[in-house]
């Protein structure tokens, strides 16, 4: 990995670093209404999907499907939504985002709508220490 990589100080600010992945950094996202990972694919200068070469974009759908595997068995989600929007924060990152029927979005998106809840902290440790443990993460 090259050693320009940061993520955005807003990204940084969503939440916890859980560690990284052979490409992305993974973050928990910290809104107690939703189990919501993010992947930060440690490139420099990428906004797009389509700015990652051929290999690492097969190696970013890995690694969601990872990831997304992972928060649904850790947290029951009933369906996930995997985005990369990038409207407010340009770098590419990937949402994925546990979604269970009558949870404060249902059935619309889960991009700004209502106030976000941090979870306890007590709460926040056991899922990423779940999530972490189901990533093979230290």
């Amino acid at each position: 990995m090259t050693d320009s990589f940061a993520p955005d100080p807003r990204l940084v600010a969503d939440g916890p670093a859980l560690g990284n992945l052979p490409l992305c950094h993974l973050r928990l996202v910290d809104d107690a209404r939703f189990p919501w990972a993010m992947l930060i694919p440690r490139r420099p200068g990428l906004v797009e999907i389509i700015d990652l070469p051929p290999a690492e974009r097969t190696v970013l759908m890995e690694e969601i499907s990872a990831v997304s595997a992972a928060l649904k068995a850790v947290s029951g989600a009933q369906k996930l939504n995997v985005a990369a929007l990038g409207n407010m924060v340009p770098q590419l990152h990937v949402h994925i985002v546990g979604r269970t029927a009558g949870d404060a979005a249902w059935p619309g998106p889960v991009f700004g709508v209502g106030t976000r809840q941090p979870y306890a902290p007590a709460a926040q440790a056991e899922l990423a220490a779940r999530l972490k443990a189901a990533l093979g993460l230290p």
